[in-house]
């Protein structure tokens, strides 16, 4: 007997694009038996994480038999002394991916609409699909957000906004005139999420003139950040983001989460990391020479590239395709755009200086 699952799965669900992760290391040696490979393609951190989180994780291990805390208390109360909140302003996810999807999930459905930019991260449409809410694709300035058109695309229906500061996979950003500008024209009864999981990064490089977002929570109450560990800390392996909002909407938003959602080991990890700032330096001097590195390399062959404020750059070559492919068989992994409509364009994460070489060399042997 054959079943039609498909008809029996919501409709909104079926017409999801799956998010497709980087491809993995272990994959490429699999499919070409390659030794030397370079991934650079999933925007993580070239040096790891900090030691100080690695003891933190092996001791944590040794416990690893029992549940985690599942309100992760010694966590939430480090980041709210970090962050200068409250600690139930803030609440833990596995991955900010998870988070993102969450607070579509507690307040989105069917009929509501979701307002995010052209270019914008993958998992803001998908979020939005997930609970049958009609996504609103603002058209991007150059490729970055049109803030003015995103606040002018609210109607009735519409819910939340999520806005990336930086955006990925553009690198983009707005400073904090057009955030002013924008905060002030959006109802209070419409959330705006605002991803800040390069803000480490992009704070480092415009240095005064980067949103202070949070500063801004108590005077607009409908704002909700999120954050990461998986970029400037690289513990992207132990899936933790955070939200910071106001504890009303945490309240709200717990009541979707999973009990559990965020294992020992990363509450473990993320705590250590948390404490070693130095190390977050360390990532964003070796960030800041290889985009440098990078940059020169593209602006020495006539290659065009957005400028990027996060650990990335997106760079247009002609045959962006088949150069994916040509650049796999050297044991580089970068990526593709063409699921964001940019068909001509490839996203190189910030390696080490030696990955970022090995890119420099697969391309000049190529082009």
């Amino acid at each position: 007997m054959t079943i039609n699952f498909k008809s029996l799965c919501n409709e909104y669900v079926q017409g999801v694009n799956p998010y497709i992760p980087g491809k993995p290391i272990s994959e490429l040696q699999r499919e070409l038996g390659l030794t030397r490979i370079s991934k650079l393609a999933s925007n993580e951190n070239p040096l790891g994480c900090s030691p100080i989180a690695v003891e933190a994780m092996q001791k944590a291990a040794l416990d690893i038999a029992r549940y985690p805390d599942g309100n992760s208390y010694q966590l939430r109360d480090a980041l709210a002394e970090f962050w200068k909140v409250r600690s139930n302003q803030i609440l833990l996810g596995n991955g900010s991916n998870e988070v993102l999807e969450l607070i579509a999930r507690t307040f989105a459905g069917l009929g509501d609409e979701i307002i995010f930019s052209q270019y914008a991260f993958a998992v803001y449409e998908i979020s939005t699909q997930l609970v049958g809410a009609t996504p609103i694709k603002v058209p991007a300035k150059g490729f970055a957000h049109d803030l003015e058109a995103m606040a002018s695309a609210i109607t009735d229906n519409t819910k939340i906004i999520y806005i990336a500061n930086p955006n990925n996979p553009t690198g983009t950003v707005f400073d904090q005139s057009v955030w002013n500008e924008f905060i002030a024209k959006v109802p209070k009864n419409v959330l705006v999420v605002v991803d800040e999981a390069y803000i480490e990064y992009a704070q480092a490089k415009m240095v005064n003139d980067y949103p202070d977002v949070m500063q801004d929570l108590e005077s607009y109450p409908n704002i909700l950040i999120t954050r990461t560990f998986s970029k400037a800390y690289g513990l992207a392996g132990l899936r933790i983001g955070a939200l910071i909002a106001q504890s009303e909407v945490i309240d709200l938003i717990q009541r979707v989460r999973e009990p559990f959602n965020v294992n020992a080991m990363a509450q473990a990890g993320a705590l250590a990391a948390l404490q070693d700032q130095a190390f977050i330096k360390q990532s964003i001097v070796l960030n800041n020479q290889g985009m440098q590195q990078i940059e020169d390399f593209l602006n020495e062959k006539g290659i065009n590239f957005i400028e990027s404020y996060g650990n990335f750059i997106t760079a247009r070559f002609k045959n962006a395709s088949q150069l994916n492919q040509e650049l796999l068989k050297e044991g580089v992994i970068v990526r593709p755009q063409a699921g964001y409509g940019m068909t001509d364009y490839l996203r190189i994460s910030i390696g080490s200086e030696t990955e970022n070489q090995h890119f420099i060399e697969a391309l000049t042997k190529l082009a």
